[in-house]
C-alpha cells in the first residue's frame, strides 16, 4: 500500500456501538461506478482510495442496473485483495437489476431480501458483505417480517451487520424493538443524507437512538451532490453533476427547488469560502471535516470519478481537528439551520 506524499493518514472509527472498524472516508458506487465512470477510471479510484487507508466501499443492487457491485467486484480481484481487510457494504430495496417484473422484486420482503442478497454477492462475486442495508423503509412489509429476514441473512453467512438507509427514528426504534423482543439483531447501523445543508435527521431526530442503541451513521452525500464544493458560485460547469440533465433525481431536484431557493443556497455557501481560505483547504474538504467532526458519523460515503478527487476527499481526514468550537460556531452562524434542541421536561 501507497500513497503519494502529503496525503494524511486515514483514521479509523467504529461502526456505531459495534466492534467494526471503518475508515472515515468510504467510496460509494452511488451515480458513478457501474455508470457515468468507465471501468478503468473505476479501477484507479478504488485503487488509490485504497492506497490512502480507504477499507469501506459501499454499493448496492440498484446502482447502475446491478453493474456497480459488478465493476467493484472485478476491482478486488484485479487487485488481489484480501477480503478480511474490506468493507463492502450493498442495499437491498429497489431491485434494480432484475429484470422488467416489479412484483416480489421490489421492497423488503422475506423473499426479496433473501433472493436479492444472493444475487448482489453473485454480482460481486463473494461469498459474503460485512454490511447490508434496507435501502427504504417497506411500510407494506410488517416489521417482524424483515427484522427475521435480515438476521437470517446474518445467521447464514451472507452478511456480518444489517442497518437501514433513510429510515426515520420511529421505524428504526421499531425494529430494534421487534429484535428486542424476539431475541434478534437489530439494525446496527443508518445511511442518511448529511452535510451543511440537511441536519435535521441526523442532529435531532435520530438523537435518542445514539444513546439507546448505539446507531452508527454512514452519510451519504456529505457534499450535497457537488454544492457545498463551492463549484458552482459562478454558475453551473458543463461537466459537472448538475449539468447532467439525463440523471433522473437531478431533474426532478431542479423542479422541487427552482431559481430562487438555488440562489439562496448558492450564497450561503460562497459565505463558507473565507473559512476555508483561512483553514487553506478548498471547499469540499471543510465540508467533509464539518461532516466528521460530528462525533456520531462513523464514516463519511464519498464519490469519486478521478484520482484527483479521491485524494482530495482523504485530505479532509486531517482538518478534523482543527475545527475549533469557535469555527463550528462560525459555520453554524453563516449556515443558520442547525436544529434546535429538544425541549426540556421538568
Amino acid at each position: 500500500m501507497s500513497k503519494p506524499e502529503g496525503i494524511p493518514d486515514m483514521t479509523y472509527r467504529f461502526l456505531g456501538n459495534s466492534g467494526l472498524q471503518v475508515s472515515s472516508i468510504a467510496l460509494g458506487g452511488w451515480l458513478t461506478y457501474g455508470g457515468h465512470v468507465d471501468k478503468e477510471a473505476t479501477f484507479k479510484c478504488m485503487k488509490a482510495a485504497y492506497d490512502c487507508g480507504v477499507n469501506f466501499f459501499d454499493c448496492a443492487e440498484v446502482y447502475g442496473g446491478g453493474e456497480s457491485e459488478i465493476v467493484m467486484g472485478e476491482a478486488i480481484r484485479e487487485f488481489g485483495w484480501k477480503r478480511n481487510d474490506l468493507v463492502i457494504s450493498t442495499k437491498i430495496y429497489w431491485g434494480g437489476a432484475f429484470g422488467n417484473n416489479p412484483i416480489n422484486n421490489k421492497g423488503l420482503s422475506r423473499k426479496h431480501i433473501v433472493e436479492g442478497t444472493k444475487l448482489a454477492l453473485k454480482r460481486l462475486d463473494l461469498e459474503y458483505v460485512d454490511l447490508i442495508y434496507a435501502h427504504r423503509p417497506d411500510r407494506q412489509t410488517p416489521m417482524e417480517e424483515i427484522v427475521r429476514s435480515f438476521n437470517h441473512i446474518i445467521d447464514q453467512g451472507l452478511a456480518f451487520y444489517w442497518g437501514t438507509s433513510e429510515w426515520n427514528a420511529d421505524e428504526i426504534a421499531q425494529a430494534w424493538r421487534v429484535a428486542d423482543r424476539l431475541g434478534l439483531v437489530g439494525p446496527v447501523m443508518e445511511q442518511p443524507a448529511y452535510n451543511m445543508l440537511d441536519r435535521e435527521k441526523v442532529e435531532k431526530e435520530y438523537d435518542n437512538l445514539y444513546r439507546e442503541v448505539g446507531l452508527g451513521l454512514t452519510v451519504f452525500s456529505p457534499m450535497k451532490q457537488g454544492i457545498l464544493s463551492g463549484k458552482y458560485k459562478d454558475g453551473i460547469p458543463d461537466n459537472s453533476r448538475f449539468a447532467q440533465t439525463q440523471v433522473e433525481f437531478i431533474n426532478g431536484w431542479w423542479k422541487t427547488t427552482g431559481k430562487e431557493k438555488w440562489d439562496g443556497i448558492i450564497a450561503t455557501v460562497n459565505k463558507l469560502q473565507p473559512i476555508a481560505e483561512k483553514l487553506g483547504v478548498p471547499q469540499s474538504q471543510l465540508a467533509l471535516a464539518w461532516v466528521l467532526s460530528n462525533k456520531n458519523v462513523s464514516c463519511a460515503i464519498t464519490g469519486a470519478s478521478s484520482v484527483e478527487q479521491v485524494y482530495e476527499n482523504v485530505k479532509a481526514v486531517a482538518l478534523v481537528d482543527k475545527l475549533t468550537p469557535e469555527i463550528l460556531a462560525e459555520i453554524d452562524e453563516i449556515l443558520n439551520n442547525k436544529p434546535p434542541a429538544w425541549p426540556q421536561r421538568f
